[in-house]
């Protein structure tokens, strides 16, 4: 009973429309089908020590498959709507790009506007539209042609989408060739022919939704501005990992010994990747997972921390390094170097500007006692002596040298309006006047393009370069007693406090809920991605 109706279920999510999308988009459907189609094959997967490997439950706990479930996301566009309403339904159909893709490209088919909020459930427990709700799902990265890829216009979801064949079938694409018998098989179930094309293993797929710009608008809704959102593409390609390392390389491991990729008629497979996506949003599916019943969250609680804890385990290893270059005490005063390495291939951090890195750095003496400490974070999120956090029309600058508590080096980006004056606001934004994200190895910020470049103090600050950062610390120890204990830490939050607080003064159902979330959990939204210590 169970598994006919796994396969019910999707022919009813095949058919939806979108809302006021009518025959034309009725018709377009069979370009998808949701993700419990697809996994009645691709779950029930074991790796070579016995672990789980399974295709859905990887996928499900993750960001892609909770797009459209993303409750900072709806905030973040009730409050543009609210800001621009002339430019709601613009608005809508751009947020739903890559948040709802499958959905909006049917809408696109059907000659309208994608729609965004008409897409989700009216209410907890009720249905919205399955195509919308499956978020970034198999059938729409599997469908990615190579037409136009790496271009500008394939950028902020430009990717291309074939038309179905003659037999009503869609193409697939893997990085494997699949025999006769077993397309048939795939195709007789889902109405996919499993199509070997290795562009499925390319940065540039990933690159359709991760390389989003946007328009300022002015008080009639008309563009002022452009401003690169987020550009992760863009800086790998100014990286020295280019010539070595994918996107997927890092974000979907390789399961290392031959496996198979298929619970039915499967056969081993060498160089399987892992569909954990593995991102910097571990605050998120730990908000998706309390909240699970208000937001319609489908994957398990325990799929969800345990993809949290992935996501932690991979920001913990495989994003930075630390290290205190040099420190001694002299005339009073500890001087210390702390170098701080990025090993991602693209600005540490990166993708949407809410994200931010600093450094916590404590000094204390033989017995303990704290001397001097910057960085540090309350219950709320805030970071102490971080001028934005206090009064959101300031920010901290960046430092080459740092001799106060009250001076913080966070690395960050920052916002400007047309008005010059600061913002959160997606559209208001025509510019950045800090970025100082780590840079990745082989970045050269002399030649960066503008898209990428760096803003502020840290385009003149020699040690700030492709690959990371030193910082000088000053620290006055007069009157205390050594040894000397130094301690440094990266830190990492994906909503940044003054993000979260502006979406106070918003009074609709999105921001305030997800406010009251932050404020329920954002004690738990810092991660240390590397720690040094040093005595003296």
């Amino acid at each position: 009973m169970l598994k006919r109706l796994l396969l019910l279920a999707p022919a009813v999510a095949w058919a939806w429309s979108a809302p006021g999308a009518g025959p034309a988009a009725k018709s377009a459907a069979p370009h998808f089908r949701t993700s419990d189609r697809c996994l009645a094959c691709h779950n029930g997967l074991t790796g070579p020590s016995g672990e789980d490997i399974s295709v859905g439950f990887d996928w499900r706990p993750g960001m892609m498959a909770n797009a459209a479930r993303d409750p900072y996301w709806m905030a973040g566009v009730r409050r543009e709507i609210t800001d621009h309403p002339s430019a709601r339904a613009v608005i809508e159909d751009e947020c739903s790009i890559c948040h709802m893709p499958m959905a909006r490209y049917l809408s696109k088919l059907a000659g309208h506007e994608g729609a965004l909020f008409a897409n989700l459930p009216p209410a907890p427990g009720m249905p919205g539209n399955p195509v919308a709700t499956d978020g970034v799902s198999c059938s729409l990265c599997h469908q990615i042609s190579q037409q136009k890829l790496g271009t500008r216009e394939s950028y902020v979801g430009g990717f291309v989408i074939e038309q179905p064949g003659s037999a009503g079938d869609s193409r697939a694409y893997g990085p494997f060739t699949v025999d006769a018998g077993r397309a048939r098989v795939m195709r007789s179930s889902s109405g996919f022919t499993p199509t070997e094309s290795k562009h499925i293993r390319q940065s540039e797929v990933c690159a359709t939704c991760h390389t989003l710009f946007t328009h300022a608008l002015g008080p009639q809704g008309e563009a002022v501005g452009e401003l690169p959102e987020q550009t992760p593409y863009l800086e790998w390609l100014a990286s020295d990992f280019k010539a070595t390392r994918s996107c997927q390389n890092c974000h979907m491991p390789r399961v290392g010994a031959p496996v198979h990729i298929s619970s039915v008629l499967g056969q081993p497979r060498e160089d399987v990747s892992r569909h954990e996506f593995l991102g910097g949003n571990f605050f998120m599916q730990r908000l998706l997972n309390r909240y699970r019943n208000e937001l319609g969250v489908i994957a398990l609680p325990q799929e969800l921390e345990s993809g949290a804890v992935r996501t932690l385990k991979h920001l913990e290893t495989e994003a930075a390094r630390i290290s205190i270059a040099s420190i001694e005490v002299q005339a009073g005063r500890l001087e210390a170097e702390i170098s701080v390495e990025n090993l991602s291939g693209h600005k540490l951090p990166t993708a949407y500007p809410s994200r931010r890195v600093w450094l916590h750095v404590t000094v204390m003496d033989r017995d303990g006692k704290v001397l001097f400490e910057s960085g540090a974070v309350d219950a709320r999120g805030a970071i102490a002596g971080n001028d934005n956090d206090v009064d959101g029309s300031r920010y901290e600058p960046h430092y080459d040298r740092i001799d106060s508590a009250g001076q913080v080096q966070i690395y960050e980006t920052v916002m400007a309006d047309s008005a010059g004056a600061l913002t959160t606001g997606l559209l208001r934004g025509v510019r950045y006047i800090k970025d100082n994200r780590l840079l990745p190895r082989g970045f050269d910020k002399r030649s960066a393009g503008r898209d990428v470049a760096v803003e502020g103090a840290a385009a003149a600050d020699g040690n700030f370069t492709g690959g990371g950062d030193r910082v000088r610390y000053s620290v006055d120890v007069s009157g205390a007693q050594g040894p000397y204990r130094l301690e440094a830490e990266l830190r990492y939050q994906s909503i940044a406090f003054r993000w979260a607080a502006n979406l106070r003064q918003y009074d609709s159902a999105e921001t305030q809920r997800f406010v009251r979330y932050y404020d329920a959990s954002s004690a738990g939204a810092v991660a240390t991605l590397a720690r040094a210590r040093a005595v003296r």
